[in-house]
């Protein structure tokens, strides 16, 4: 198996998993998703790079590094999902594969949340599985 550079990305109050809404996105921290990953990625011989930001332009511009840096991209894009089509043209930009996660089915929420900019360029959407979504997202991988 070749060895895969996966970039994984994360959008806004992701930062606060475990302490925001537990009812909606769990107990789980996003350094316990982390770490989930990472032994995943050492298993598999893979590089991780896990990154997380409040800001949409550092999202686009890291999305942007990763034409020739990254094999793979994973994103939880949170918020920006619904209303980024500046995340949508960055990652347009991608020859790579695309996996769009989140923690919860966006579709059984508010309506607002049923629309995403991000799936039109993903190769495939895992979501509602809660953390356990990026495990998910990187065996996906494995396959690609």
């Amino acid at each position: 198996m070749t060895a895969k550079r996966v970039l994984i990305l994360n959008g806004p109050n992701l930062n606060l998993l475990g302490q925001r809404e537990p009812e909606i996105y769990g107990h789980t921290t996003l350094a316990d998703i982390r770490n989930s990953c990472a032994a995943f990625a050492r298993e598999k011989g893979w590089s991780l790079d896990f990154r997380q930001s409040n800001h949409e332009g550092e999202l686009v511009t890291w999305i942007q590094e990763a034409r020739g840096s990254a094999d793979a991209l994973i994103i939880n894009p949170a918020a920006y999902t619904h209303t980024s089509v500046a995340i949508l043209d960055a990652l347009a930009m991608l020859e790579i594969p695309i996996i769009e996660i989140h923690l919860s089915n966006i579709h059984r929420r508010e309506a607002f949340r049923h629309h995403s900019y991000v799936s039109t360029v993903a190769a495939g959407v895992i979501a509602g599985f809660g953390a356990g979504g990026y495990l998910l997202a990187l065996e996906a991988l494995s396959g690609m």
